[in-house]
């Protein structure tokens, strides 16, 4: 072997060593006899270093992963011997080899079984077993060996093709007939052997047969001594939580609903009478949680155990398993409430199922009734905040806190299925008792009582958030807390997550205000003072921003009387960031979108008359137009990047501003009404002139097309003047992702003026049309990178944006402006068209261009079509419709792919429909013989291609190309 490149596998050699190790491993994985170097370097031990015997096993592992069958009976049996001989050693060397090089050998070992078990090496596991014994580090292998079987055979996370998953299925048969009861027999004697002496290797046979246990007969495990041998190891503390894995696995198995309940119940009784059940007496928080999760499988086995009873009628078996669920709810309860959430997460899935259970039932009993409660009591207690939970800081434990309580709002929402009153109830004693003395309250008891009201609004929906109406005790009791809520000045808590709360619930519960606008000032004030947007906390800040506008739009015509109060409290909110360093804003500029666009809502929903409306959005604009001005001189003069790059964002910001504020018009009507339209062309004319500006291109032309888009919609033709010009300068010199950018506001424009074709969008189109063409042509012919994945990836959006333009004009009823381009330029369009269809495995764009090519067909294919298109028909568009389903990309089993195979069905018969017989006449007699089709085949093509059904013909296609590819 290269002994220099070997070097290169130590993780410390530097850069070009391990390079060279790796072109060394590339070129032994080719090389025809590498193999068998690394095979003899193993089975003499050549080498000690860890890292070349670990590249000895992956060279090994290459070859009978994808060269096995290449080699001759003798190399196979050379390889089978190797690794025999490697486990012979490892019972003598003096040392065990490292882990990674065990498990890596393992992997080997199971690579080769997959290959050769059923065919030439049946005594696999036999061998194996004749040569460790009960050596304890024979063993070791063995177990490993077996994890790895099973990782090859029945892993959940390796997606298996069909022939890998049916070659599986006949492994594991095989194996059940030949080797399992060997296979246990062996499990039972490393357990008993090494209980005591070997914890480590135990608790690897304890993994191994909890692994195995889901697909082998259950009888083999669940029997006296394999029970009785799980339940001494719960009581010895380093074998335990394997136990209680091992012993979840067999509970999980699927098996008959009475036997399943007779297994758990005498499982429970021995692990009871072991005292197992006492959790308080238990401080290892890591054997409870997988006790916790052992005691949840046994309840969610008995729960399905109880619904395949009562749905086969047998009324007296399920009452039985509904008494053994309900014995083992006192201990559900324990671990429910247990300070580790950990152990109560676990649970929760019993938890959950046990109150689906009562849910169904006609009446509960008294224990049922106590049994809800103490959930309810459980969830409230568990969704508390606990004094380390970092809110400046959030990391994982706060994320694993935050999904933990999403599990339990489930919990809430399930209990206010089985008993709403009562969760009402509850909910408005822990709020009321809370709320009564918040200023001596913790914060996080003060956080969870406004919390569980937020919470109720889900867990007793309604329709349209008309929780104040309706059910009288319901909308009562909502009331009196909202009521409550905002009026025990609460949200001067100086908590940030009692604040955050707060604001929520306010936001939640925004109907409260329609019944009670009294509170409406109040509420308003915390939004604008220190304790909303002027928090010391930015995250208070940025949230509630988000909060306040949607408060605003909610409460509609009921803001009226404070709109001049509330835009002169937020204007210093308003203003533009400058671009220099240091500046602290209290709002970022996303936040601040929200705070424009609830100035412009407050404008637009106002009463006041259209001149009021129209200044009070010139105040709110001009400032940004006349920053706008200043920034851009500054940025044509600027010289350094990072300069730069900070004014083109702030001229960003000033556009996306001017954008948000026109989301309070629904459509050109509301904007002529407000007379807003003049202020909005003020802002195009101001934002246009930096789509000429040479710098930080990419950063402006997003924000002012973004714009523009907007005001098609709010403006509607006004807009239309300024396109033509603007397109000018959004064309030059452009990139990929520009032009697909820009694609879908002409697709816009396109659509939204369909009526207007002849007069406005027409001629603009003729004009735009080649240069926008041209444009994409020279992005799309640059060269790039052979490897160069994102610039492939842009050129294919690209071309998609391309054809979604073309389908947008002939689809729009605008194929002329395509018509009037010029002989030589029409050709050229249409050639991409097939390009499209047939070079290009992509099949969305292919779609697309079938689309096309039938909209055009239907369009100019008949007798008085333009000049040459019939011929183009023959020459072009028939071959594509068989040449791309002929690829052996076009993958017929892609659901993408038959949709494209669709339309390409629709094309073939539009050109029937519009040629008749001579495109049958062509098919027969001259295209379908050139590509060596039978006369009966092309006979049957041409009979169904003519019958009036579409949907016939599409079946067809696929059939026909999937007999005609190899």
């Amino acid at each position: 072997m290269d002994e220099q490149a070997l070097l290169g596998l130590n993780p410390n050699a530097d850069a070009d060593f391990r390079q060279r190790a790796l072109a060394y491993f590339e070129q032994l994985k080719i090389s025809q006899d590498a193999w068998q170097v690394c095979a003899e370097a193993l089975a003499q031990r050549i080498y000690s270093d860890d890292h070349i015997k670990f590249f000895c096993f992956q060279v090994l592992e290459h070859q009978i992963k994808f060269k096995y069958s290449e080699l001759t009976e003798v190399q196979q049996q050379l390889i089978r011997e190797t690794l025999i001989t490697w486990l012979q050693a490892q019972m003598v060397n003096p040392q065990p080899e490292k882990t990674f090089i065990r498990n890596k050998a393992a992997q080997v070992f199971a690579m080769l079984f997959v290959t050769e078990y059923l065919t030439k090496w049946p005594k696999f596991f036999f061998d194996i077993l004749s040569v460790v014994d009960l050596n304890p580090r024979g063993v070791d292998m063995y177990l490993r060996i077996l994890m790895a079987v099973d990782a090859e055979l029945v892993d959940r996370d390796v997606v298996h093709t069909s022939e890998e998953a049916r070659r599986n299925t006949l492994l594991k048969d095989t194996m059940r007939e030949q080797c399992i009861p060997s296979l246990v027999e062996s499990w039972y004697q490393i357990l008993q052997n090494y209980q005591y002496t070997n914890s480590e290797l135990t608790c690897q046979c304890l993994e191994v047969v909890g692994a195995y246990v889901s697909w082998i007969d259950l009888n083999l495990i669940a029997n006296e001594r394999f029970i009785n041998m799980l339940l001494g190891h719960m009581s010895v503390e380093v074998l335990r939580e394997e136990a209680c894995d091992c012993l979840f696995e067999i509970v999980n198995k699927g098996m008959d609903p009475v036997d399943k309940t007779k297994l758990v119940e005498s499982l429970c009784q021995v692990l009871q009478s072991a005292g197992l059940f006492s959790i308080d007496q238990e401080d290892d928080v890591d054997f409870l949680a997988r006790f916790s999760k052992l005691v949840n499988g046994m309840g969610q086995a008995l729960i399905t155990s109880w619904t395949k009873l009562v749905k086969s009628g047998d009324m007296k078996s399920a009452q039985d398993t509904l008494q053994a669920i309900e014995a083992k709810v006192a201990l559900m309860l324990q671990l429910l409430i247990h300070e580790d959430d950990d152990i109560s997460s676990n649970i929760i899935g019993f938890c959950y199922d046990y109150l689906h259970i009562l849910k169904q039932l006609s009446a509960l009993s008294d224990q049922q009734k106590t049994n809800v409660e103490a959930v309810m009591l459980a969830v409230m207690k568990k969704l508390t905040y606990d004094e380390e939970y970092n809110f400046e800081n959030e990391g994982e434990d706060e994320a694993m806190f935050v999904e933990y309580r999403k599990q339990l709002k489930l919990l809430l929402d399930r209990l206010a299925q089985v008993s709403p009153e009562l969760l009402l109830a509850s909910v408005r004693r822990v709020f009321n008792t809370t709320l009564q003395n918040w200023q001596t309250t913790r914060f996080m008891e003060v956080e969870v009582a406004i919390r569980l009201l937020y919470m109720l609004a889900e867990a007793l929906p309604v329709s349209h958030g008309a929780h104040f109406s309706g059910d009288v005790t319901k909308a009562t009791a909502l009331q009196d807390m909202m009521r409550t809520l905002v009026t025990s000045g609460v949200s001067a808590y100086e908590h940030t997550s009692v604040t955050l709360e707060f604001f929520e619930t306010v936001v939640r519960y925004e109907k409260f205000f329609a019944v009670e606008h009294q509170h409406i000032p109040n509420v308003l004030m915390a939004f604008l003072d220190h304790r909303g947007l002027r928090h010391t906390n930015a995250k208070v800040r940025s949230r509630t921003a988000y909060l306040f506008s949607r408060f605003v739009k909610s409460l509609n015509k009921q803001m009226n009387p404070f709109i001049e109060d509330v835009l002169n409290r937020i204007q210093d909110l308003l203003e533009l960031s400058p671009p220099e360093n240091g500046y602290q804003a209290l709002l970022s500029s996303d936040d601040q979108l929200f705070i424009y666009e609830t100035a412009g809502v407050l404008i637009v929903n106002s009463e006041y008359s259209a001149e009021r409306k129209q200044a009070l959005m010139r105040n709110l604009l001009t400032p940004l137009m006349e920053k706008f001005k200043v920034l851009l001189e500054k940025l044509m003069m600027a010289q350094d990047e990072d300069r730069q790059m900070a004014l083109a964002d702030c001229l960003n910001h000033a556009v996306g501003f001017a954008s948000r504020t026109s989301k309070a018009f629904s459509n050109k009507q509301t904007v002529k009404q407000c007379g807003c339209s003049e202020v909005y062309l003020d802002c195009l004319q101001t934002f246009l002139p930096a789509l000429s500006c040479p710098l930080q291109k990419e950063v402006l032309r997003s924000g002012v097309r973004t714009f523009l888009h907007r005001m098609i919609i709010c403006l509607e033709e006004e807009v239309l003047p300024f396109i033509p010009s603007a397109s000018e300068h959004m064309l030059k010199d452009c990139e990929a992702k520009d032009l697909q950018e820009f694609i879908p506001l002409i697709n816009q424009i396109t659509a939204k003026f369909k009526r207007n074709l002849q007069t406005q969008v027409s001629p603009f189109l003729q004009q735009m049309f080649m240069p926008l063409l041209h444009a994409i042509f020279e992005v799309l012919l640059r060269p790039a990178e052979e490897n160069d994945q994102s610039a492939a990836l842009e050129k294919q959006m690209l071309r998609r944006s391309y054809f979604a333009f073309l389908q947008t004009v002939t689809g729009s009823g605008m194929s002329e402006v395509i018509a009037n381009q010029g002989a030589e330029n029409v050709e050229r369009i249409l050639i991409t068209i097939i390009q499209g269809a047939v070079e290009y495995p992509d099949p969305i764009a292919q779609k697309t261009c079938f689309i096309i090519l039938s909209k055009l067909v239907e369009l100019w294919g008949g007798k008085d079509g333009p000049v040459g298109f019939a011929d183009f028909v023959y020459k072009h568009i028939v071959p594509a419709c068989f040449l791309a389903p002929l690829k052996q990309t076009f993958d017929l089993a892609d659901a993408q792919t038959v949709l494209a195979l669709s339309e390409c069905a629709v094309t073939l018969k539009t050109i029937h429909l519009k040629r008749g017989p001579e495109c049958i006449q062509y098919l027969q007699q001259e295209y379908l013989p050139s590509l060596q089709v039978a006369p009966e085949i092309i006979q049957e093509f041409c009979q169904v291609l003519q019958q009036p059904d579409a949907k016939v013909f599409k079946n067809y296609l696929k059939v026909f190309f999937q007999r005609a590819k190899p």
